[in-house]
């Protein structure tokens, strides 16, 4: 069951591959994202120390009143993924041009367990956009009629 989308990031890159990571999480941040309250646009994903972290993702506190007083919810976060796959993503994030962009948070299975799927994608340019955009209206027209 999807939480959160980031549908910016199919607009803003063309995503070549995708991953799926677990997030190392507090428990309050657990019941915040299982309500819906996480927050993926201007976030990113970063592979350093050879592992891998999400970045500016936002997740606001579940209890404002019941919060540790030092709560960042803009903190990083660190994904859960096998040595190879870390490996094979630090072979394709050095080709130039790549970068990796969380797309959406959600739950798998009956387990309850928070995953988030992030993707290789390459950047577009401003024609590529305005193409894509193009496509969306004139598929909103054919619609109408």
């Amino acid at each position: 069951m999807a939480l959160a989308e980031n549908k910016r990031a199919y607009f803003d890159y063309d995503v070549l591959d995708k991953y799926e990571a677990g997030i190392e999480l507090l428990g309050f941040e657990v019941k915040s994202i299982k309500s819906g309250r996480i927050n993926l646009s201007g976030s990113y994903v970063v592979i350093k120390q050879n592992q891998v972290w999400l970045i500016n993702a936002d997740i606001p506190p579940y209890q404002p009143k019941n919060m540790p007083e030092d709560y960042d919810s803009k903190r990083t976060r660190r994904l859960l993924l096998k040595r190879a796959e870390i490996n094979t993503l630090i072979g394709k994030t050095h080709e130039k041009g790549l970068t990796l962009i969380p797309l959406k948070v959600y739950t798998k299975n009956a387990s309850g367990r928070i995953k988030i799927e992030f993707g290789l994608g390459r950047s577009r340019k401003k024609a590529d956009k305005r193409e894509t955009m193009k496509k969306r209206d004139t598929e909103k027209e054919m619609r109408k009629f």
